[in-house]
């Protein structure tokens, strides 16, 4: 966890941010069809989500860490890095929303992967609930930590696997709507989404890491007490 305190990758984080708001706005990007200026959201939208696994897949690790060795403070890291994946979660629907009215022609259009979003978005909602609901601290960790291992690959199979098989108006559907990165993801548009997808990952690993400290000195406080 020494990581956590060294001041090079929050710099980075910061950096590669400010980086991808400006270049994001002023770069040139692809003149499509329907999507137009609006295909500037995919430097926002799609890192948001980027930065939501990132924080999820160090919760499971966490999950596995504390199932491995019963230390609190894995459990803790844990809790606070689905805390911080529910943050950038809602920020992904948020400016996924945004985008689809302005080409779609409404926020929410029961697209299949929208749906599947929803749905994976209360399965986490879920583990927080379950998560409060139980007063005996080991059997709290034991089983969030158990809920936390199975939640994650079923939430991968709702965005990334299932809206594929299905027609979407979503880009990577299998109704013939391809990805980006088979026909306009071109090299003005990866200098800038690549290093999104790190400036925004490791900010969600930053604002995980300050709500696991803060966390540990209420658990400290609350013993002393």
């Amino acid at each position: 966890m020494k990581f956590i305190y060294q001041t090079w990758w929050k710099v980075l984080a910061v950096v590669l941010i400010f980086y991808t708001l400006i270049a994001g706005l002023q770069f040139r990007v692809p003149r499509l069809d329907i999507l137009h200026e609006t295909i500037r959201n995919l430097y926002f939208h799609v890192p948001m989500w980027m930065a939501m696994l990132s924080a999820l897949v160090l919760s499971v690790f966490f999950s596995i860490r504390y199932l491995a060795g019963g230390r609190e403070e894995d459990d803790l890291a844990s809790v606070e890095c689905v805390n911080t994946g529910m943050i950038f979660y809602v920020l992904g629907l948020i400016t996924g929303m945004i985008w689809a009215k302005y080409t779609w022609g409404e926020y929410w259009s029961n697209d299949p992967k929208q749906n599947s979003a929803a749905i994976a978005f209360l399965l986490y909602c879920a583990y927080l609930v379950l998560r409060n609901s139980i007063d005996e601290e080991q059997k709290r960790a034991k089983i969030s930590a158990i809920y936390n291992i199975f939640a994650f690959p079923i939430m991968i199979v709702l965005l990334f696997v299932l809206p594929r098989l299905t027609d979407s108006l979503h880009p990577g559907g299998a109704g013939g709507n391809p990805g980006f990165n088979k026909y306009d993801l071109d090299s003005h548009m990866r200098v800038v989404l690549y290093p999104a997808f790190i400036g925004w990952s490791l900010l969600a690993v930053w604002i995980a890491s300050i709500r696991y400290r803060i966390r540990l000195i209420e658990n400290k406080r609350h013993d002393i007490n």
